[in-house]
């Protein structure tokens, strides 16, 4: 078990609280406001949401991630790319009016991403694996898939947001706190240098 300044739960402190924010965000909603799009071309607000969840799944599996193995066991529909890359089919995955079954999905994927980042230290962001796109074959780091999917929920968590303000439905964790519910240490709990008190 690395220590608590050598894990990458430290360094990425935050993100498993703005997954909290989404699931919470979804977890209310009924059929109706999870079907509403705001245009036929779009995903709508069910979709979305499925997308936060199933999304990470085949980048940790790729790069080899702790329970990545597990959960993909779990999705029998997969679809490979010209280059040999797999795929979920989300579409086959037919749960976008179901809070509940969301919920599910979003809790095991964040699981899976906050167990990778306990589990790994500072020292495994710099490990590469190889991944094809379009013919071109690239070592990607761990680190650069850590940020495209943290990025990814930033993104599409935004996303989430305004559809849910557009059907006027209130989401103040998401909304108006950004889903920053995790809060600073209070400013007397800082050492005396001024430094923050370490995780124990």
């Amino acid at each position: 078990m690395p220590t608590s300044f050598d894990s990458l739960a430290m360094v990425f402190e935050g993100w498993e609280g703005y997954r909290r924010s989404i699931t919470h965000a979804v977890a209310p909603l009924t059929p109706e406001q999870l079907t509403w799009r705001p245009a036929a071309q779009l995903r709508s607000v069910g979709e979305l949401a499925r997308h936060i969840a199933l999304g990470p799944i085949g980048w940790f599996l790729w790069m080899g991630a702790p329970g990545s193995r597990e959960l993909a066991g779990r999705i029998t529909a997969w679809e490979d790319d010209a280059d040999g890359n797999r795929y979920v089919i989300e579409t086959a995955i037919d749960l976008a009016d179901q809070a509940g079954q969301l919920v599910e999905w979003l809790d095991a994927s964040g699981k899976m991403i906050a167990d990778t980042l306990r589990l790994w230290t500072v020292a495994d962001l710099q490990k590469t694996y190889l991944h094809t796109w379009n013919g071109d074959t690239y070592a990607i780091s761990r680190q650069w898939t850590l940020w495209r999917i943290m990025a990814h929920d930033l993104h599409h968590g935004g996303e989430l947001a305004i559809l849910l303000g557009m059907q006027g439905l209130e989401n103040f964790e998401l909304g108006h706190l950004g889903g920053h519910i995790v809060l600073p240490p209070l400013a007397d709990q800082a050492d005396e240098d001024g430094s923050m008190p370490s995780i124990p």
